[in-house]
């Protein structure tokens, strides 16, 4: 049996908290699982900071009061800091997503974290 690593959506209202809490349940107190988008796929793929078992599931409980919060308003939060530490040859691109994401068009913080899942760890992510 893979062992069950739960998230409670109810406390997840921010990427940095996703952050937080993904690290601490897999981790333990102060654990970490990926301090950005790319290190947390490194870390779905079985990189640095993954559990040391033969896979696992995550369920994350309560999602959608995450996918809720993890919205446009965050993706653009997101974007913005995105933006003022991207390369400028990087700007056009951010700062399209980050039109949209005001727009509240295209993709979310959330859409983003469970696509990571999706593509690096297929079946591991339950949404409960």
């Amino acid at each position: 049996m893979r062992p069950t690593y739960v998230l409670d959506g109810k406390q997840i209202r921010t990427l940095e908290e996703f952050r937080r809490a993904i690290g601490e349940v897999i981790n333990g107190p102060g654990g970490c699982f990926g301090r950005n988008l790319d290190a947390f796929a490194d870390c779905l793929s079985g990189g640095f900071g993954a559990p040391d078992d033969d896979g696992c599931v995550v369920e994350w409980r309560d999602h959608q009061v995450s996918r809720e919060h993890l919205g446009y308003p965050e993706t653009a939060r997101q974007l913005e800091i995105r933006l003022s530490r991207c390369h400028r040859t990087n700007h056009p691109s951010v700062s399209a997503d980050l039109a949209a994401a005001r727009d509240e068009r295209g993709s979310t913080v959330f859409d983003w974290l469970v696509k990571s899942f999706n593509d690096r760890a297929p079946g591991v992510l339950r949404l409960q």
